[in-house]
């Protein structure tokens, strides 16, 4: 079977089920068609070089496991937010996400939490499935807050359990080097929870202690934790060294470029998150992350002493920055979707192949989206 329509072809028009192009699995490239229901049930066609045509490109949908907001909206909003920042950013390719919490009172979490349980729960037509919650904080070191709030305490795990109770808690950041983390992070990892370090002091000796106390990577690597230095290497030294997943902001300003191309080669399932806020997908102005009151300007989001506050990024975007500093579609399409799944374990999401969720999207050549598909539903990428 030789490949489907010229990129003129738009996809959106074509009958829900059935895409022709490139499809990238997990083989490789494959011209042809992939054919749908809400799980992929057919992929036909002969391997390819998407370099000798010029048919559209079909990839996995992008899976963010780091999202605080959009649309305006924060996750810490509570109430109908979730749902809107969901939509949000399916419109940008995202099919499944991670609610991200902010360093916060307990009452302000539990609300929060109750409406990310729900939005679990309920998927809404046109939005990204969320799998679950990023609890990220409130048990990080106060002295590397980044631009969370000033609500940091010590992690128990009856309160963590207590949590894990109103919203699926898939990704936990911690820092290691509070005292008694460590036992914290070994019975969570050893419950399925996976630990990330995060917003740590810690040394490099902490970083070793706690992947061997099973912690699985690194959240927003390079930011909010100590640097590497010759004689210390800090945490960012402990990632570099030992880790295998890790987290990291691709929007070119969280991370320096040549910084980024140093953990690509050092961290083999290295992924790309958005760190989205309020402020992704609107205009120049004000905006709440959780608590703090940040700023959207010429592209990024910072608190008023100019601290860099999560990102306006979004996962389309972020393939394409990849791409640019030089990775390959296909190494660029693990990273955004793939590896993602993989630290979450889920078997069904992140990839192309028969029997898999129809979590899809579709990109002309230039990289821009023209579809996206979340369970085998078409997002209508026009809806405001």
């Amino acid at each position: 079977m030789t490949g489907g329509g010229q990129a003129s072809d738009h996809p959106a028009q074509q009958t829900r089920g059935k895409l022709q192009g490139n499809v990238l699995t997990p083989q490789g490239w494959v011209s042809g068609a992939l054919m749908f229901g809400q799980h992929i049930t057919a992929i036909d066609g002969v391997t390819v070089d998407p370099a000798d045509n010029q048919d559209v490109y079909i990839l996995p949908g992008f899976i963010d496991l780091h999202v605080h907001g959009g649309g305006g909206k924060d996750i810490m909003d509570a109430g109908d937010a979730v749902h809107v920042i969901a939509a949000i950013h399916a419109r940008h390719g995202t099919t499944s996400m991670l609610a991200t919490t902010m360093t916060s009172p307990l009452s302000d979490l539990e609300q929060a939490l109750e409406a990310c349980g729900d939005a679990c729960r309920n998927r809404r037509p046109g939005a990204a499935r969320v799998l679950g919650v990023h609890l990220e904080g409130p048990y990080i070191n106060p002295g590397k807050l980044g631009a969370q709030p000033d609500f940091a305490q010590e992690a128990t795990l009856v309160e963590v359990a207590r949590l894990s109770a109103m919203a699926p808690l898939k990704l936990i950041t911690v820092a290691p080097e509070i005292a008694g983390h460590l036992e914290v992070v070994r019975t969570l990892s050893e419950s399925g929870m996976r630990v990330q370090i995060g917003h740590t002091l810690g040394t490099y000796e902490d970083g070793v202690q706690a992947l061997e106390h099973g912690a699985s990577g690194f959240t927003h690597l390079f930011n909010a934790m100590t640097g590497l230095q010759s004689r210390a290497p800090g945490m960012v030294g402990a990632a570099l060294a030992h880790a295998r997943y890790s987290e990291l902001i691709p929007d070119l300003l969280h991370v320096h470029p040549g910084a980024i191309k140093a953990a690509l080669r050092a961290i083999p399932r290295l992924y790309c998150v958005t760190d989205s806020t309020a402020a992704t997908g609107m205009p120049d102005g004000e905006y709440m992350l959780g608590r703090q009151r940040v700023h959207k300007c010429m592209g990024g989001v910072r608190l008023a002493d100019g601290t860099l506050a999560g990102s306006t990024l979004t996962m389309d975007q972020a393939l394409r920055n990849l791409v640019g500093l030089g990775l390959g579609l296909a190494d660029a399409s693990q990273r955004v979707s793939t590896y993602a799944a993989d630290h979450l374990g889920l078997e069904d999401r992140g990839r192309l192949a028969t029997g898999c969720c129809a979590d899809l999207v579709v990109l002309d050549r230039q990289l821009n989206l023209i579809a996206v598909y979340v369970e085998g539903e078409q997002i209508d990428l026009t809806a405001v």
